[in-house]
């Protein structure tokens, strides 16, 4: 299958197969009047000027329209039970995250709808959720588990992603967040889940496969910093790679973690400090911010321009979750990044592609258009990068493809 991508207006992407950070983050490549050529599933090349004459299978104009990679969502809580909107006056009458989970809601909420949904129910939800990312340019999204807080149901949320990855278009990374909470029935004996989940449930998630990367929830009244460490480092154990919600309501010193435990990614950070900044500039951990969190919570913005001048490569990610983030819109996101962390459209746009790619370790095969790279690639209604900043509340996604098949059009 060849298939040619001709008379683009501009094509942007960035470039190479690892993060990007200071400087670099906003060195993209820039090409007007550009083509791309696809073979199979891969880039094979592209340039600026007349396209290359071929035989080729399918021909798409873009019309003069901007062309860059597919979007990366590296931060979701894809899979889960139930909503969570009977919170929303709770927290419009000054009701704090904190304050919801403290009553019996929050988490413990979802995992109650979730424990009582059944793996096809929660594979139905989710794939829904999938076909409205791909639509808004999405095409490789990270999932976490974490609202079974118990080995069958945390099972069965992985097993329900290890389905979709199979079924879905988008590609699937799972990651194992069984240290999402301390489940109620554990509540006066945190030390007993600590050891179910290092002993018993991390061991069987690498067994079986159903995850690359273990997560832990470093949060007041969550876990410390001391029992995230244990967990990430049963994890890696065991094969699987660390990332750490880490910094989110109340800075617990996760972030310091990054450092030693050479964290693959760092996710949330709206109070990091500068000693997690440090931290994960030594580590070589992508943070990955989440603005529609913030915006929801009506909290602070992560510092994500400290972080880029301090060396740290940042990825942009949604956090779709039923209580803190009920939104998947990457785009959104993609404008919250600019509005309210003051990143360029180059260094946004590096965010939700080859970083974003980075923090889910798949920069050498996805997150730019370079030959040999996969042919994810978003065709948008817009004439340049800077209107995809500017222009909000649309859906600006005009063609997608997908390993080098057009999905959406």
């Amino acid at each position: 299958m060849k298939l040619l991508i001709k008379n683009i207006g501009m094509l942007a992407t960035a470039a190479g197969t690892s993060a990007r950070c200071g400087k670099d983050q906003g060195e993209i490549v820039k090409m007007n009047n550009a083509w791309i050529e696809v073979e199979d599933d891969k880039i094979k090349a592209f340039g600026e000027g007349a396209a290359p004459a071929g035989d080729f299978d399918e021909v798409i104009d873009a019309e003069g329209k901007l062309v860059t990679p597919g979007l990366v969502d590296a931060h979701t809580h894809l899979v889960f039970g139930g909503w969570r909107q009977n919170e929303l006056g709770l927290k419009l009458h000054g009701a704090g995250y904190l304050d919801i989970l403290a009553m019996g809601g929050g988490i413990h909420s979802t995992v109650k709808a979730t424990r009582e949904a059944t793996e096809d129910e929660l594979y139905a939800k989710a794939a829904k959720a999938l076909d409205e990312m791909i639509s808004i340019g999405v095409t490789t999204v990270e999932a976490k588990s974490g609202y079974g807080l118990d080995p069958e149901n945390e099972f069965k949320q992985l097993r329900a992603m290890k389905r979709l990855n199979e079924d879905h278009v988008i590609d699937l990374v799972p990651t194992f967040l069984g240290a999402h909470a301390v489940p109620s029935e554990y509540k006066d004996n945190r030390e007993e889940y600590i050891r179910l989940l290092i002993e018993e449930m991390i061991p069987k998630v690498a067994e079986e496969g159903l995850a690359e990367f273990c997560d832990v929830f470093c949060e007041k009244g969550v876990y410390t910093a001391e029992e995230s460490e244990r967990i990430l480092k049963a994890g890696q154990e065991h094969g699987l790679k660390s990332k750490i919600h880490a910094d989110e309501i109340e800075n617990m010193g996760g972030t310091e973690l990054c450092a030693e435990l050479k964290a693959v990614s760092a996710e949330h950070l709206i109070v990091c400090k500068e000693s997690g900044i440090k931290a994960m500039a030594e580590g070589g951990t992508v943070a990955c911010t989440l603005p529609a969190t913030s915006f929801y919570l009506g909290a602070v913005y992560a510092p994500a321009r400290e972080m880029i001048e301090a060396g740290v490569p940042v990825a942009v990610g949604s956090d779709f979750n039923p209580g803190s983030c009920p939104s998947l819109n990457l785009q959104f996101c993609m404008n919250l990044a600019c509005l309210k962390y003051k990143l360029t459209p180059e260094e946004m746009l590096t965010a939700v592609t080859l970083n974003a790619a980075a923090a889910v370790c798949r920069a050498d095969k996805i997150g730019s258009i370079e030959a040999g790279k996969q042919a994810d690639i978003v065709i948008w209604d817009a004439p340049d990068l800077d209107f995809l900043g500017y222009r909000m509340g649309s859906n600006l996604a005009a063609t997608v493809i997908k390993k080098g098949k057009v999905v959406i059009n």
